[in-house]
């Protein structure tokens, strides 16, 4: 059985994943390939000590909530679906060091048009409502990126 969702403790290898997903469309007879692949980078933080404005993280950490992720990701397969395509996605568990990839989603179908509808919707509600909480990684502690995170509709953010 092909997995359309994957996670993956630490850094995703991207190389690997997207070799797969481009043979999978290619044996299933699809035309399209969208792939988005997001990637930790150096990024300074505002901090509320007084005594520095801004560090630099190491890495980003994440926590996945699997069950809720699993039936947020089959409504959007559902939908994928009614216009005969197809999700996959890969996501890290865990720290992943600036540099390294912490997400890749890629939509297939047998033409563009399909693949390209829902690109963007996908991504963007991935962003907004996925169950996934992200932690910056400063001088080895990990911190609530609260300031970066969205709630989940209906539930709050836990401080």
């Amino acid at each position: 059985m092909r997995r359309n969702l994957e996670i993956f403790n630490g850094a995703l290898p991207t190389k690997e994943i997207y070799s797969r997903w481009e043979e999978r469309a290619r044996v299933e007879n699809n035309g399209a390939l969208c792939v988005f692949v997001g990637i930790v980078r150096e990024e300074a933080i505002s901090t509320e000590s007084k005594d520095t404005k801004s560090q630099n993280i190491e890495a980003l950490s994440f926590d996945i909530y699997t069950p809720l992720l699993q039936k947020w990701f089959e409504s959007w397969q559902e939908r994928a679906r009614a216009v005969g395509a197809q999700i996959l996605m890969a996501h890290s568990l865990g720290d992943v060091p600036k540099g390294a990839s912490s997400y890749m989603c890629a939509v297939i179908s047998p033409k563009r048009r399909a693949a390209l509808s829902l690109y963007e919707d996908f991504i963007e509600d991935f962003k907004a409502n996925a169950p996934i909480w992200k932690y910056d990684v400063i001088n080895g502690k990990r911190i609530f990126a609260l300031s970066r995170s969205t709630p989940i509709q209906g539930s709050g953010v836990l401080k």
